[in-house]
């Protein structure tokens, strides 16, 4: 589904450059769960803006679902993000005056689908989220938890090939995490193939392959043998509620 090889990626200040990503090769097959770790500056965001097709590769080989990403003009790399790619972001993105069922809708009106069809797969998208009984709420009058269920939803609303996750859980407290985490984890054992960028080990042990980046290297792949499974966290975290 994704294949990159020798990517470089440059960012030239004057006469400074920063060599952001050196050289590297990674793949992600259909149905994989794929966590991409690494400190500030190490290249995870650089790498997940190129999959996205946010930004562009200084030079190397990049296709997703056999197509060659690298001679593409603008306007198809937009498709290509609305119609392939499935974006879910730590500060969520989502338009505070509208509800939580249109924003689910907005991506598909860039995609021309009919009012009718939209509010069909909205619902549809939040019903996967279990989010239906909050869909006419406005994003300030929901969780943290809750708004990043809604950017879930609306970026599954397309179904697209590739759910790209920066930091999901980044602004939540641990059950809300975790239930993020559940509902990834349950749309892949569904098929859907997940890339997230994360810097907590924790949150990476959820997923089934752990990349690690260093200095725009990767510097450690790795299979999860056993992945923590997130119902089984969450249902600990009511017993200890429980017994308080």
């Amino acid at each position: 589904m994704i294949y990159m090889k020798d990517i470089w990626k440059i960012y030239k200040t004057g006469t400074i450059s920063v060599e952001a990503l050196r050289g590297i090769d990674f793949r992600v097959d259909e149905g994989e769960f794929v966590s991409v770790m690494g400190p500030s500056g190490s290249g995870k965001s650089t790498l997940m803006n190129i999959i996205g097709c946010l930004d562009r590769m200084t030079s190397g080989v990049y296709s997703l679902n056999d197509i060659d990403i690298s001679g593409l003009a603008d306007y198809e790399l937009a498709k290509i993000r609305n119609s392939q790619i499935g974006f879910v972001f730590q500060t969520f993105n989502l338009l505070p005056r509208m509800t939580a069922l249109k924003n689910v809708e907005l991506p598909m009106i860039y995609a021309g689908v009919s009012a009718k069809k939209r509010r069909e797969n909205a619902l549809e998208a939040l019903s996967k989220v279990d989010l239906l009984d909050r869909m006419e709420h406005k994003p300030n009058e929901l969780s943290g938890g809750q708004r990043q269920r809604v950017a879930i939803a609306r970026a599954l609303v397309n179904k697209p090939s590739i759910l790209l996750a920066d930091e999901p859980t980044g602004n939540l407290d641990t059950k809300s995490g975790e239930e993020i985490m559940s509902i990834f984890q349950s749309l892949n054992d569904e098929g859907v193939t997940i890339v997230l960028v994360t810097h907590e080990l924790e949150i990476a042990e959820h997923t089934k392959r752990i990349v690690t980046f260093r200095d725009g290297l990767i510097v450690d792949d790795r299979p999860v043998k056993n992945p923590v499974n997130a119902q089984d966290v969450l249902a600990s975290i009511v017993q200890e509620k429980l017994s308080i």
